[in-house]
């Protein structure tokens, strides 16, 4: 039975010519296990390596397939090159040799997608447009233009029928994803189908035009005051969702060293300017360019440094960019307890579920060796690579931007080697850290931070009743038992008549001073008895009871007021 059954025809001949690539590439036991239920019973010799011993195939033929199966299957891979906290490092090694570049695609298909999109000829648009792509990937193209105002412009265009093909491809991954879940258990592990949910929603930005020119002007704006780095600016009226015309910038690809030194640049500075701009931009912005790779980075002839390309972008929220900074600056400070605490903050550790003091044993085992060398004596790939060890032992998830934070250190620190830096990372991203978290105990920061708290505790009262209503509804069909506990309540009835006592003889005295009170006042004599005292007065007995009255209420009122001084709870 075919598990692809109902995706269209196209779609199964499509599957047919996967399943050709992977029996070209020794992996037609995994095309069989693909296609049917239950688990392979092929008994073919390990030495062959069609799978690696947990069952999953090995990494060079996966990357061999991937490469072939065309620009969507390439994309995917790429982003498996970033998920080092599920896959071995020999797959992450594997799947950073995937290449897009791909060739060009012809100039009249290119030139038709962009008057459809802008909705008037070339010529209208542009004075000249060149013919030759600067750049060409899976996704998209670069041309050169000159606008009629006589500036130059960088016209990156996605290719046509691309966003239909890589729909269909991405209909057949998630159908696959399955399959690799139910056939492999290394795939259950990995979580296959939700990493094709990852890039599927990855994908689709990059094909969105719109989306990387508002990252260009977020940069733009960060950075306008900076004398140091430069960025491009968009011609909002010639940018569609497929068509994105930014500023062409003139100057030296970054690991041209000879050619830098040639003009005068010093490649040390230009590193500088890199580690600098990087710093701010985890630091103080909460946004960086997250693929620094030296096409994306060009060095201005006056010295500055202009990062293009700005198709994969990373976001990071104020908790993160203060959990980062105390990473930074624990690190730089060797204070493990504040690498811990902010690795605790970020949710990465699970304190109940792992060996917290074992992994802060093996966190700075790793690191020590570190300390106050130079991008020259460090392999941040080193670094990189036994961090990711440590994920894996402990069974850590990072969230998708601190994968793409990890991988942008390691860009950052290839292009600090070529460029020739002996800056010290710590020391350089340290001044920044240090003023993040300073700005982080200001009074307006702490008030927004309130602000934030208290509206995650109006959504949480918000779902309170909803919670309450599961509860009761599991509990009524025996699905759940409540169980009540009480204690400390043990002399507490003895406390309740005591109180009630003392109450009681308020009342009293206050009805007798009352009682009295009227007696006294009372024109009404009942009984008159003659009295032989001060000269044989007579005193009616209304009077008596009335000062009887004021008696007791005065003995009892004097008798409460001292025991409740000393019990002590006045």
């Amino acid at each position: 039975m075919n598990p692809f059954r109902g995706h269209g025809l196209k779609n199964l001949g499509r599957f047919g010519a996967i399943t050709r690539v992977l029996i070209k590439h020794g992996l037609g036991d995994v095309a069989e296990r693909l296609a049917r239920k239950g688990k392979s019973t092929s008994q073919e010799p390990a030495e062959k390596e069609p799978l690696v011993r947990s069952g999953f195939p090995s990494p060079r033929r996966i990357r061999l397939v991937l490469e072939e199966l065309g620009p969507s299957f390439i994309k995917l891979g790429q982003l498996m090159s970033t998920r080092a906290d599920i896959f071995p490092p020999e797959y992450i090694e594997e799947f950073r040799k995937l290449q897009d570049q791909v060739p060009p695609e012809p100039l009249e298909d290119i030139v038709a997608v962009i008057e459809d999109e802008l909705k008037h000829p070339i010529s209208e648009l542009f004075k000249s447009f060149s013919s030759e792509s600067i750049a060409a990937a899976s996704v998209a193209q670069v041309h050169v233009a000159e606008l009629f105002s006589g500036e130059k412009a960088a016209i990156k265009v996605i290719r046509p029928g691309i966003r239909k093909k890589i729909e269909k491809d991405i209909r057949l991954m998630n159908a696959f994803a399955d399959r690799i879940e139910r056939s492999f258990e290394a795939g259950r592990i990995i979580g296959v189908v939700n990493l094709v949910k990852e890039f599927e929603r990855t994908i689709f930005k990059e094909l969105d035009m719109f989306i990387e020119a508002g990252a260009i002007e977020k940069f733009s704006v960060n950075f306008k005051a900076d004398d140091e780095l430069y960025i491009p600016k968009v011609y909002w009226n010639l940018t569609s969702r497929s068509v994105l015309a930014m500023e062409h910038i003139a100057g030296i690809k970054m690991d041209r060293i000879d050619t830098l030194k040639a003009h005068g640049i010093d490649p040390k500075e230009v590193a500088l300017i890199g580690l600098r701009s990087f710093s701010r931009q985890l630091m103080e912005f909460g946004i960086f360019h997250a693929d620094p790779h030296p096409a994306n980075a060009i060095v201005m002839y006056d010295g500055r440094v202009s990062l293009v390309d700005f198709g994969i972008i990373g976001y990071l929220d104020d908790e993160m960019m203060h959990q980062i900074a105390n990473i930074f600056l624990g690190y730089a400070e060797h204070d493990y307890n504040l690498v811990m605490e902010a690795l605790l903050d970020a949710g990465l550790l699970d304190e109940e579920g792992m060996d917290i003091e074992s992994f802060r044993i093996d966190l700075k085992d790793i690191s020590e060796p570190f300390y106050g060398r130079s991008l020259q004596t460090i392999s941040a790939k080193d670094v990189y690579d036994q961090a990711m060890r440590l994920v894996l032992k402990y069974r850590i998830r990072l969230p998708r931007n601190m994968l793409l934070l990890l991988k942008t250190f390691i860009q950052t620190e290839a292009l600090g080697k070529i460029l020739g830096s002996d800056a010290s990372l710590l020391e350089v991203t340290k001044p920044y850290a240090k003023r993040l978290i300073r700005k982080g105990h200001e009074a307006r920061k702490l008030l927004r931070h309130l602000h934030k708290d208290a509206r995650y505790m109006g959504r949480q009262i918000k779902e309170l009743p909803r919670y309450v209503h599961a509860i009761l509804r599991q509990t009524a069909r025996g699905r759940q038992r409540i169980e009540i506990r009480h204690s400390g309540f043990e002399r507490f009835d003895q406390k309740l008549e005591k109180g009630v006592n003392r109450l009681t003889v308020g009342l009293i005295i206050s009805a007798s001073i009352i009682a009295g009170s009227l007696v006294l006042n009372s024109g009404q004599k009942v009984i008159e008895l003659r009295l032989n005292l001060f000269g044989g007065q007579s005193v009616p007995l209304t009077a008596l009871l009335g000062l009887a009255g004021y008696s007791i209420a005065t003995v009892l009122g004097i008798w409460l007021i001292i025991s409740i001084f000393r019990s002590g709870k006045m």
